[in-house]
């Protein structure tokens, strides 16, 4: 009997590693994390909104994005003017990484060998090695880049320009713009349609959001957001997300204090449903039945339910002083 408890006892407990890694990783997928740019934090909720964990980050937290094994949080921080990776498995600020004067936003190339950065105060979007930390190159930007969108094969990379109200194509091979396309007054964020076949770009002041062919690099349609009893000034598209099956886009309209539901193919805006102060940015659940709303002026997150036909704001949880990004685990 002793003989078969040492025999069986590396199957047992290979088991049981098994299924407190399973454990661990069914506990983390839904949960979401939000930088706050005045407190210097990334908070950490459950998918009910629940706060669990909060993250001392570096200053002024922006941008946020996970590692492709989901262990580490990168967070751009604007203040501090370095990428910080947070272990996600402690919940701890583990490393540090210098970027130039103001970084916003960043996407990564594809295998994550190199972040590519918008520096606000340089004017350029950077290229960073991620092992060394050394600066590749940079390309030059109009006023104030913000957006970035690398498309999936990594030759191109599209950057919006704040005060060019323009969106520069730029080859990452030759380090050139390509080409800039005029779209709407101080254009914000990027999001990709299902295919990959059009980039969305948010236009905060034109209340609007122009649709790129990525194929032709050439803006193909505009869709404008109205709000009843709001003035179009006011209607401020910034953050966006798409849904998990992919035919409908999530907007967050700032100041208007709404997120509109689009429809992708059509472009009509479905409904519109009440958030906070200056909602400014969104991400769904896993299962794509929450919608999470971080609101910068009411410093809270709005969780929105948008399993049926008629989405419905449920609950609105604080979420540290002008929340910034919301980011879930998938």
């Amino acid at each position: 009997m002793q003989g078969i408890a040492k025999r069986w006892a590396p199957a047992v407990l290979g088991v049981v590693a098994a299924v407190c890694v399973q454990s661990a990783e069914a506990q983390q997928a839904g949960t979401v994390y939000v930088s706050s740019e005045k407190d210097n934090k990334v908070y950490v909720f459950n998918g009910k909104g629940d706060r669990t964990a909060e993250i001392a980050a570096c200053e002024r937290p922006r941008h946020l994005l996970f590692s492709l094994d989901k262990k580490t949080l990168y967070v751009c921080c604007g203040n501090s003017n370095e990428l910080g990776l947070i272990d996600v498995a402690t919940n701890k600020l583990k490393g540090r990484m210098a970027l130039g004067d103001s970084p916003e936003i960043f996407d990564f190339k594809r295998d994550q060998s190199v972040v590519f950065v918008s520096i606000e105060e340089e004017n350029v979007m950077a290229a960073y090695d991620m092992k060394t930390g050394k600066r590749l190159f940079s390309v030059p930007a109009a006023g104030e880049p913000e957006g970035i969108y690398v498309t999936p094969d990594d030759k191109i990379a599209y950057v919006t320009s704040e005060v060019g109200n323009l969106v520069h194509v730029i080859d990452l091979n030759t380090r050139k713009v390509l080409k800039d396309l005029k779209v709407g007054k101080r254009p914000r964020r990027f999001t990709p349609t299902a295919d990959e076949k059009e980039v969305w770009v948010s236009n905060e002041l034109s209340n609007s959001v122009s649709v790129i062919d990525t194929t032709t690099h050439a803006v193909k349609d505009t869709i404008v957001f109205k709000v009843k009893g709001v003035k179009d000034g006011d209607v401020q598209p910034v953050g966006m997300v798409l849904s998990k099956d992919g035919k409908t886009m999530w907007v967050a309209l700032g100041h208007a204090r709404h997120v509109a539901q689009v429809d992708v193919a059509t472009r009509q805006v479905q409904q519109l449903v009440l958030a906070g102060k200056r909602a400014w940015n969104v991400d769904l659940s896993p299962d794509g039945n929450t919608l999470y709303v971080v609101n910068g002026l009411s410093d809270d997150m709005t969780l929105v339910d948008v399993s049926g036909a008629t989405a419905k704001a449920v609950r609105t949880v604080p979420a540290g002083r002008v929340p910034h990004t919301a980011l879930v685990m998938r």
